[in-house]
This record gives C-alpha cells, sequence and structure tokens, in this order.
C-alpha cells in the first residue's frame, strides 16, 4: 500500500526514520513511502470479557484489529471499557489510584480476560480476577504469573484520556508516574529497581519517624538507595532524550502552530550521588520524620516557548501537547518492541478544533498504528472522519454499561 504525503498529510513525514517506512517512489511532486503493516506481529485484542468492573456487569465484546469507535452519553461507560483493557495490560486502573473504586456497586470482586493473537500468529487468553480483600491473580493460558508484575510489558498499551491533564496541572507525582508506566513496560530491571527502592524508601521513613534512629543501619539502607537509585536515574535521562525530539515533531504536525514545545528532566541525581544527597539532608528528614531527597522527588518540566505550559498555554496548546507526548511514547515504545501497542483515545476529540483532529485521525488511521480504541459521545463526529479513512472498524454503542455492536 502506497501513502502520498499529500494524502496523509503528515503520517509518513513523521516516521520518516522509523524502521517500518521504506521510501519507494520520488517525483517531481510527491515522495511515496510503503507503510509496512506491522499489525501481523503485534499482540491483538480479538475478544473482552468484562464482569463486575466499575458499571460494567457483564460483557463478552469482538474487536476489529484495526479500529474500534465505541459512542454513547457520558457517565455511561465508554471509559470503563478502555480502563478495562488497559487494566489487562498494566494489572492496574489508568485513573483510580485504588482497586476499591474498580468494583461494580455492591460486588466483592471483578474479573477480566482477552484472547490475544500474538506476534507468533497463535492465540493467547490472558484472565485476571480481583477481589476486595485485596487478592489480585493474573493468568496466561490458565497459568499463573508467580507475581503479577511479571505481565507488565507483555501486552504493551499506551492510553490517551482527558485525566493526562493532570500531568500538565498538578504536582510532579503524575509526571513520574508517567515516566514509570512507560519505562516499566519496556525494561523489566527498571521495574525490579523501582520497585527495590520503594521498599526501601518506606523502610528508611519509618525509622525516621523512631525516637532514636540506628544511624549505622540508616547508612547501609541509604547506600542500597543509592545503587538502585542511578540505574533508575539514567534510564528517566535517556527517556526525556528520546522523547523531545518526537514530542516537538508530533506537536508541530498536529497544531501546526510556530510554538516550540520541550521537555526537561529534573533530579538532584545530576549534581551528586544519592548518598551523598541523603547524608547531607539527615538533619532535616530527621525533623521531617520523612525522606526529602531522591529519585521519589524527580520531576519532568513541560515548557512552550521556554515557559511553563500549565501557565501560558490554553487548553488547545495544553491538549496538543499532551497527545504528542503519547503519541512519542507510542512510537519509542514501537521501536523498543519491534511492533505497535494497542492504542486507547479516550474522549481525545475535546478541545481540539476540526483541523486538529482530521490531523491527529489521519494519523492513527495509517498503517503505522495498530490496534486503535476510540471514544467520543458525538458518533456523528467520529463515523464522518473515521469512514473517510479505513473501511476495517467497528462501531460500539454503550447505555448503562452494556455495549452493541452497530
Amino acid at each position: 500500500m502506497i501513502l502520498y504525503l499529500s494524502d496523509v498529510v503528515f503520517m509518513c513525514a513523521l516516521h520518516k526514520q522509523a524502521a517500518n517506512l521504506e521510501k519507494i517512489v520520488q517525483t517531481p511532486n510527491k515522495i511515496g513511502y510503503l507503510c509496512l503493516d506491522i499489525r501481523k506481529n503485534m499482540p491483538v485484542l480479538e475478544k473482552i470479557v468484562i464482569s463486575d468492573f466499575r458499571n460494567i456487569r457483564l460483557q463478552e465484546l469482538e474487536f476489529s484489529p484495526n479500529v474500534n469507535c465505541i459512542s454513547g452519553n457520558n457517565g455511561e461507560g465508554k471509559t470503563n471499557l478502555l480502563d478495562a483493557i488497559y487494566y489487562l495490560s498494566m494489572t492496574k486502573s489508568a485513573f483510580a489510584s485504588s482497586d476499591k473504586f474498580n468494583f461494580r456497586h455492591g460486588t466483592e470482586e471483578f474479573s477480566l480476560a482477552g484472547t490475544y493473537r500474538m506476534e507468533n500468529g497463535l492465540s493467547s487468553r490472558f484472565a485476571l480476577k480481583m477481589t476486595s480483600k485485596g487478592e489480585k491473580k493474573v493468568r496466561r493460558d490458565d497459568k499463573p504469573y508467580q507475581k503479577v508484575s511479571e505481565h507488565v510489558g507483555v501486552l504493551p498499551i499506551v492510553m490517551v484520556s482527558p485525566a493526562d491533564i493532570s500531568m500538565v496541572s498538578e504536582s510532579g507525582e503524575e509526571r513520574r508516574r508517567f515516566v514509570n508506566a512507560v519505562l516499566s513496560q519496556m525494561d523489566r530491571e527498571y521495574m525490579s529497581a523501582l520497585q527495590q527502592y520503594n521498599r526501601l524508601l518506606l523502610q528508611r521513613n519509618r525509622m525516621l519517624k523512631d525516637m532514636d534512629v540506628d544511624r549505622a543501619l540508616l547508612e547501609v539502607i541509604d547506600m542500597r538507595m543509592s545503587m538502585l537509585a542511578e540505574p533508575i536515574y539514567q534510564a528517566r535521562k535517556r527517556f526525556v532524550e528520546e522523547l523531545k525530539p518526537i514530542v516537538a515533531e508530533y506537536y508541530k504536525a498536529l497544531s501546526g502552530g510556530s510554538e516550540l514545545v520541550d521537555i526537561e528532566y529534573e533530579s538532584e541525581l545530576s549534581k551528586a550521588g544519592l548518598d551523598q544527597i541523603l547524608a547531607a539532608s539527615f538533619d532535616k528528614d530527621r525533623v521531617l520524620k520523612y525522606t526529602s531527597a531522591g529519585i521519589q522527588r524527580d520531576d519532568f518540566s513541560f515548557t512552550m516557548n521556554g515557559h511553563p505550559i500549565r501557565r501560558y498555554g490554553s487548553q488547545g496548546q495544553q491538549k496538543s501537547f499532551l497527545v504528542s507526548l503519547k503519541f512519542a511514547q507510542y512510537e519509542i515504545m514501537k521501536k523498543n518492541y519491534g511492533f505497535a501497542p494497542v492504542l486507547l483515545l479516550d474522549d481525545v476529540f475535546d478541545k481540539l478544533d476540526m483541523g486538529r483532529i482530521s490531523n491527529l485521525l489521519q494519523m492513527v488511521a495509517s498503517n503505522d498504528f495498530g490496534q486503535i480504541f476510540i471514544t467520543d459521545s458525538n458518533k456523528v463526529r467520529m463515523s464522518g472522519i473515521v469512514d473517510k479513512l479505513t473501511q476495517d472498524r467497528a462501531y460500539f454503542e454503550t447505555v448503562s454499561g452494556t455495549f452493541s455492536k452497530i
């Protein structure tokens, strides 16, 4: 399939350095690219069964391997379906900080099961069950994982949603959460180091609450934390450096604006090792009774023309930046895995004008993207644009947590 810049606006231009794009034609008027169908090699969600998850009582749905469009009024369950798909990949919600918010009212457990066509062409069934007692079990083809975390990264996924605005408007915790979620999918050593670091951090904070702190034991913990912090810091640094130019390219293509967007990684480890930092902050930490320094305090600043986006960017500019950020994540993950992750686009059209919406959908409908799930309360708007881009799509409508294929 040959796609031309005049027909697909900018998608292939953004990806001309990607491994799955091959230049094949050059004429005085057009440059053509062959976009290889990477969907042949990626996990595709063929069917999902959802039981007692949020407002969904029991649903069994089969999906298109290309574009899946979910419509319905606000509050009917569109986002809950996408969150169920996300949960099946990440073993946690994209939104709720506690699993207690994921149980359907009056129930004590929920379960999710998905049948995926894997990269080897064979099907695998992934099942997850969560109880109100805090027991979480994940299985692949009826075989349980020894650790739930072993499943993270097996089914790579990217979610774009209105909740992403918290990365601009709130504290660094949300930005760290984003970076940790991306790197944990791609790098098991990063995830393991982060988990160990957080366990030691909890232990250190408990010790700081004691009236008589065992300084010798604290120094041992500080050294272990320092050894774990360094590879975490280096991984975050590399990720941001890779992320920055891709975000800038997507933002330029999506918005058509002349604004220059940038991301800067802010970490105390850029100045000294963590063991030195913790030693210097001991007196302060003892008074505060918690650890005030370390990679858990890292931040990532988002700027536009050198100024914070949260103060100087309009709602449309902030939304364009966040979509660009998530698409850059998608690009990096695709390069890392060698195939496209599943892409969840939740209400992405909100606060975007029709020009940006058209650019966005031209981009995601390209063969360069894999399986996509899109939600929108405006069924006419969504179908009007999607139908012009591809005939390989499925439509669903939801009312009170019940989904109908239309």
